[in-house]
């Protein structure tokens, strides 16, 4: 009976590595200058064993803007802040930003007001905001928002429900008709507000996610066909 060895995902990790040393030609390093291409990297997963779709779901994952967890804010169970953050390569020009601006007022259909500090730029609309930090190779673009009438309206809401829940306890026990309607009507009250907030939020969170990274797909676009001068 065969008994193929099995590789831990260590010893994966280290053929992995050493199969795109012995892969690289003499003289040729995988630096930033040259890297690898997808097909030489599936090339490479091929001599492990690694399926190329594996190699390009990997690969196109590095390219997915990043869930800004800063800005990610729930309340009552529900999403009311989401945000999405690329690294970029290098410093936006001057030009490069007045069209990121441009595209963040068409795509959130709002002007905003731009500001900037040093090396800080950011564009801002109420709780929207896009802002653009320097780091150590380049910028961060970090895009974040929050649904700032969510928590006092379904705070509001759950309270007026827990009121009502609490009062009608109290009129059925003490046998108060008039206070048990009462009762009622503030506790529905308060579940149609906390419904009409809550039940649209996941929604808006989808639809905001969805549109910050559509503005970093197009940035990221731009900033890789136009290197920097230089």
């Amino acid at each position: 009976m065969s008994h193929e060895r099995r590789y831990s995902e260590d010893e994966v990790s280290e053929i992995l590595d050493r199969a795109t040393q012995a892969h690289t030609p003499p003289g040729t390093g995988v630096g930033p200058a040259s890297g690898m291409t997808l097909r030489e990297l599936q090339e490479i997963g091929d001599e492990v064993g690694i399926p190329k779709d594996v190699i390009a779901r990997a690969a196109a994952s590095l390219d997915r803007p990043v869930p800004d967890a800063a800005a990610h804010r729930t309340f009552l169970g529900t999403t009311i802040g989401v945000g999405r953050s690329i690294d970029l390569p290098r410093r936006l020009t001057e030009e490069e930003w007045n069209r990121l601006v441009v595209d963040l007022r068409m795509t959130f259909d709002a002007k905003g007001r731009i500001r900037q500090e040093g090396e800080f730029r950011q564009w801002t609309n109420g709780n929207l905001q896009a802002l653009l930090e320097p780091t150590a190779t380049g910028e961060r673009l970090r895009l974040r928002t929050v649904k700032g009438s969510a928590m006092p309206l379904m705070g509001g809401g759950a309270g007026m429900m827990v009121a009502g829940a609490v009062g009608s306890l109290a009129a059925f026990l003490l046998g108060a008709g008039p206070g048990l309607v009462d009762a009622m009507f503030l506790g529905a009250t308060g579940a149609a507000l906390f419904g009409y907030v809550r039940i649209p939020l996941p929604n808006w969170s989808r639809t905001r996610a969805r549109q910050m990274e559509d503005v970093i797909t197009r940035l990221r676009a731009s900033v890789e066909s136009e290197p920097a001068e230089g």
